[in-house]
């Protein structure tokens, strides 16, 4: 019972706070928290209704007096308030006591800026932390599949996540080249509702198109599908439904894909000689939500003439290293901003 008490005060937490998801990593328990990183909220009051899956069961089922939000964009906090309401939700559903003092590591996008930076870690102070540290997506990424990045031999990893795409080169603990695009999963989603709206005169939500990209979204040619999508016809106003191709999500998913894939070309180019062959052998691996994108991994590999490997588990990669960080805190100092 001592025991319990003592952890119920004092639990040190790692947050993957991400653009589609939040995850959240207890220190000695693993990952607790998987949910979406969405607001309900009263236009009335402004009082938080729900945070997570509850609130993203509410997206575009609200009445005027309900407002569902987004508080991160493009990887980072957009709106403070609502940011700091969702982690105060899911903090509660961990059951950490308001007393305790944990120590938090928070996981950032590589091209985060010094303003941004200094967001993170107020709404880290927020949630009255003792200590905070922040660790780059890719670096992240990497030691959550188990890479040892302290050796002089260098990685390449792709980190696609909702609302960017992290690309890096890691060697000896650290970043040798970068890029950060502010173009992932979000800019898909967002492709899909495009596409239908100017080609069918349909209007249909995120989580539709969300759906479309899981079900028969692709990078290259797989095997073909046609999918049913409900949606509201805007020149006649009438509900309509319209039957789609996976060549067809295909090719409206070809802009954001191609923008990726010049993000990596870059940063090979950018990479010392002796690193690139270290690459050349071991290859690039991909991680984040958008990597289970059908095909992705074999665009590349023909665009690159590289071996690319998806992580086991993407969608958690960021979350697990952030973790591995928060259990051993002294050993991965070197790598901590």
């Amino acid at each position: 019972m001592k025991f319990s008490f003592f952890k119920w005060l004092s639990s040190d937490i790692a947050i993957d706070l991400g653009t589609a998801n939040t995850l959240i990593y207890v220190r000695g328990e693993g990952i607790v928290v998987n949910e979406p990183s969405i607001v309900a909220k009263s236009t009335i009051n402004n009082k938080v209704i729900a945070v997570g899956d509850d609130a993203k069961e509410m997206m575009g089922r609200t009445h005027p007096n309900i407002e569902v939000v987004r508080p991160m964009k493009d990887g980072v906090i957009a709106n403070f308030e609502m940011t700091d309401a969702m982690l105060q939700g899911f903090i509660k559903k961990i059951n950490i006591s308001r007393f305790a003092r944990p120590r938090i590591v928070i996981c950032v996008p590589s091209g985060i800026t010094e303003v941004e930076k200094r967001a993170v870690k107020e709404s880290g102070e927020r949630a009255n932390a003792r200590e905070i540290y922040l660790i780059e997506e890719p670096v992240a990424a990497a030691v959550g599949i188990g890479i040892d990045i302290s050796k002089p031999v260098g990685n390449m990893i792709v980190d696609i996540g909702g609302g960017t795409t992290e690309i890096a080169i890691i060697a000896l603990n650290g970043v040798v080249t970068k890029e950060s695009l502010r173009v992932a999963g979000d800019e898909m989603n967002e492709a899909i509702i495009q596409y239908f709206r100017k080609e069918h005169n349909l209007l249909i939500g995120e989580r539709t198109a969300e759906q479309i990209k899981l079900n028969i979204g692709s990078a290259t040619k797989v095997e073909d599908k046609t999918m049913s999508v409900k949606g509201r016809n805007f020149v006649v106003g009438i509900p309509r439904t319209i039957d789609v191709t996976s060549e067809q999500i295909r090719e409206c998913l070809r802009e954001t894909v191609d923008v990726m894939i010049s993000g990596i070309k870059r940063t090979l180019e950018n990479t010392p000689p002796e690193l690139s062959s270290d690459i050349l052998d071991r290859g690039i691996i991909l991680t984040g939500g958008g990597a289970l994108l059908k095909g992705l991994d074999e665009r590349i590999r023909l665009e690159t003439e590289l071996p690319v490997h998806v992580a086991e588990e993407p969608l958690l990669s960021v979350a697990m290293g952030t973790g591995k960080v928060l259990e051993d805190v002294g050993k991965y100092r070197e790598i901590l901003m």
